[in-house]
C-alpha cells in the first residue's frame, strides 16, 4: 500500500491541514482575487503586502504579543538563526552567552555561536544520551550573561521543556521550531523566538522570528544586510525576494488555528490527547515499546521509542509502510522509531497508529 497523506508522521516537513492543502491546490492554479498562480505573484504586490500584514497580526493575536515585537518571516531556517543571534547579541560583551545542550539541535547551535564570541555551555545531557532535561537546581544562571539560548522541544530525542527557564534580567532566546503555535506560550518572557515552519505551521522555506524592539535597536553596526534584523524589520520581511508560497501557506495555517481550531488552548488540548494515546501504548506494552525520554520531560510533539532489537524495528517500519504509515523512522543520529504528531496530525490518524502498534505487539 502506498503511504497515505493523513498518516505522515514525519519529523519534518510535517503534515499540513487538509483544508490548507485544498486551498493551496487551488492557489497553485489561481488565487481568486488575483487571477494568477500564487507561484507567479510578485512579492512587491499589494496582495502580498496584505498577506504579510495579516500574518503578522494573526501571530500576535495567537500569542498575545504587543507591537513592541517585530514579527519577521526570514529564510535560511533555524540554521541561519544559529549565526544571526550571536552576531546580533554577543559583540561588545565580556561575559559569555549561556547555552543549554539538551539534544541534537541545541548541539548544532553552540559551535555557530562560538564562532562569534564566548559561550558557556551551562548544562549538557550528552553523558546520559539526552534522555532528560535539567531541573532548575542544575542551572546556575549568571546575571552577567548577554543572553540565554535553549531549544524548547528537541525533535530528535523527544524532549520538551514544560516551563520557561532563565533569569528575568537576562535576554531569553528560544528555538521553538518544533512546538511553535502548538500550545499557549508566555511569549513576552522572551526577547527573541525563532521557529522554522516545516513542523507545525507550514512548508520549508520560511522561518518565523519574533524579536523585541530593544534587541533590534541594540544590534551592532556593520552587519551584512541580509544578516541584520533591522533590514528585515524595516521592510516587513521584504528586504530581498521572500518565499511567497511558503509565507502564504503559513497564513492559511494561522487562519485554520484561529477559525477552525479556536486558538492555542484548543490546539494544546488536541495535542495532549494525541500524545496521551501513544504514550499509553508505550507504557502498557510490558517493555515491548521502550520510550527514550524521562517521563516528566516527554515531548508532546515527538514520541521517540525503541523495540527489543534493531531487526524488530525494521520489521515494524516495513509493516507500518504496508499499512499506509510513513515517517516513523527515528532520526539518523540515533535510530529507533519516532512518531511526530504536529498540529495538523489528526486525532483519528493517531488512533490508527495506536491501534497498529497494539496489534503489532500482539503478533510478536
Amino acid at each position: 500500500m502506498k503511504p497515505k497523506n493523513d498518516l505522515n508522521f514525519s519529523g519534518g516537513p510535517g503534515a499540513l491541514p487538509e483544508c490548507v492543502l485544498t486551498q493551496l491546490s487551488e492557489a497553485l492554479i489561481e488565487v481568486p482575487e488575483m487571477g494568477l498562480s500564487v507561484l507567479g505573484i510578485s512579492h512587491r504586490s499589494d496582495w502580498f503586502a496584505a498577506i504579510v500584514s495579516e500574518l503578522e497580526n494573526n501571530i500576535r493575536a495567537l500569542l498575545g504579543l504587543g507591537t513592541h515585537y517585530h514579527v519577521l518571516f526570514l529564510q535560511g531556517g533555524a540554521t541561519q538563526q544559529f549565526s544571526m543571534i550571536p552576531m546580533s547579541l554577543l559583540p561588545g560583551h565580556t561575559s559569555p552567552a549561556e547555552y543549554l545542550h539538551t539534544g541534537y539541535w541545541s548541539g548544532k547551535a553552540i559551535p555557530e555561536a562560538q564562532r562569534q564570541g564566548s559561550v558557556r555551555v551551562l548544562w549538557s545531557g550528552a553523558q546520559s544520551g539526552f534522555s532528560s532535561l535539567p531541573s532548575d537546581a542544575e542551572l546556575p544562571f549568571s546575571a552577567d550573561a548577554p543572553y540565554l539560548h535553549y531549544v524548547s522541544n528537541e525533535t530528535v530525542e523527544g524532549l520538551q521543556f514544560q516551563r520557561v527557564i532563565g533569569r528575568n534580567d537576562v535576554l531569553r532566546v528560544c528555538d521553538m521550531s518544533s512546538d511553535f503555535l502548538s500550545k499557549p506560550c508566555e511569549a513576552e518572557q522572551f526577547s527573541l523566538i525563532y521557529a522554522h515552519a516545516q513542523k507545525n505551521i507550514g512548508p520549508a522555506g520560511v522561518t518565523v522570528v519574533l524579536v523585541r524592539d530593544e534587541v533590534i535597536a541594540n544590534s551592532p553596526a556593520g552587519l551584512p544586510g541580509f544578516l541584520d534584523y533591522r533590514s528585515h524589520a524595516s521592510t516587513h520581511s521584504n528586504f530581498n525576494t521572500p518565499p511567497v508560497f511558503a509565507i502564504y501557506t503559513v497564513l492559511l495555517v494561522s487562519r485554520w488555528l484561529i477559525n477552525e481550531i479556536g486558538g492555542l488552548e484548543s490546539m494544546d488540548r488536541i495535542n495532549r490527547q494525541k500524545a496521551a494515546l501513544l504514550y499509553r501504548v508505550l507504557d502498557t506494552s510490558d517493555g515491548f515499546y521502550r520510550g527514550r525520554a524521562r517521563l516528566e520531560d516527554r515531548s508532546l510533539m515527538n514520541i521517540t521509542f525503541n523495540l527489543p532489537s534493531p531487526e524488530m524495528e525494521q520489521g515494524f517500519l516495513l509493516a507500518a509502510h504496508a499499512a499506509g504509515f510513513s515517517g516513523l523512522g527515528g532520526h539518523r543520529s540515533i535510530g529507533g522509531l519516532r512518531a511526530s504528531i504536529y498540529n495538523a496530525m489528526t486525532l483519528a490518524a493517531v488512533e490508527k497508529l495506536a491501534d497498529f502498534m497494539t496489534h503489532f505487539r500482539r503478533k510478536k
